[in-house]
């Protein structure tokens, strides 16, 4: 299928993309990479009037390591990030989730926060985030921007707390602190498919927050004393995620997922075939 016929329009910056944004309220839509949005606007399941291209902004093109955080502006792709120099020394949790987004075709033009904004389940970037206690960064057409906790952004399926007039113009990742260990593991049908369940871990002495994608309506975490039973403990938070069948995979399966994985990630994270096998995808 072919989308609905809308007016293509490439702001100059942020704010005209902003007023664009607020002048045409439901019927417009933000495309950066557009590897999230082309399809569901082929499927016509959004028909916006207008559809505003961000990519050309410069000032949201960047990548900075600052104080206590990474941040990464609306600009910047899936590929580049991944091959951001001291990634794993900086954000060790992203350099083990990247390599199994989609492909390195769809890498090289899906864009980090476009991914942020979609608020797919499934998706490793949103559990990165949300895991890692990061934030979204928002601005509107006066020029007033806010910050938004990941955990308070994502608010369901394709659901978020971005306001009608507001661009998404960075997204925070907190900085590796010494002493913690970051883990990652997600089961899909094939590499690059959409996460069946995928897991997310940081390991703070006896501490444990343990993130679930791919499962609820948005990405979850719980955190738990690593000494407890992690059969106890996985399984209530396994069962508290309201898992249902689908096509993919039963709830069922699902559930036992989290249980197995979760163990496995807890006791040692991902092997290194695991991620030589991801980084091939």
């Amino acid at each position: 299928m072919k989308p609905a016929a809308f007016d293509y329009l490439r702001p100059s910056n942020r704010r005209e993309a902003c007023e664009r944004l607020h002048e045409a309220g439901d019927d417009a839509r933000l495309i950066a990479g557009g590897q999230s949005l082309m399809a569901v606007l082929n499927m016509r399941l959004a028909q916006p009037r207008q559809l505003i291209d961000i990519a050309g902004i410069e000032d949201l093109h960047f990548i900075e390591r600052r104080d206590d955080h990474l941040a990464v502006g609306a600009g910047v792709t899936q590929a580049e990030l991944l091959e951001y120099p001291g990634l794993a020394e900086a954000v060790p949790l992203l350099a083990q989730a990247m390599p199994w987004i989609g492909h390195w075709q769809t890498r090289n033009r899906g864009t980090v926060c476009g991914s942020i904004a979609h608020a797919d389940p499934s998706a490793e970037l949103p559990l990165c985030l949300v895991t890692l206690e990061g934030q979204v960064v928002l601005e509107n057409r006066r020029g007033k921007s806010r910050r938004v906790m990941a955990g308070d952004f994502f608010q369901g399926v394709l659901t978020t707390d971005r306001r009608q007039d507001e661009l998404i113009t960075e997204v925070r990742f907190p900085l590796a602190r010494p002493g913690l260990e970051y883990r990652f593991q997600e089961v899909s049908m094939r590499h690059g498919d959409f996460a069946i369940v995928a897991l997310a871990g940081v390991i703070d002495g006896a501490r444990v927050t343990l993130g679930v994608g791919g499962v609820a309506d948005r990405p979850v975490c719980r955190v738990f004393d690593r000494h407890e039973d992690p059969g106890e403990t996985l399984n209530a938070f396994a069962w508290s995620l309201g898992a249902e069948d689908d096509a993919h995979a039963t709830a069922a399966y699902r559930r036992q997922l989290i249980r197995e994985r979760g163990r496995e990630l807890i006791a040692g994270g991902p092997s290194d075939e695991e991620i030589a096998h991801a980084r091939q995808g």
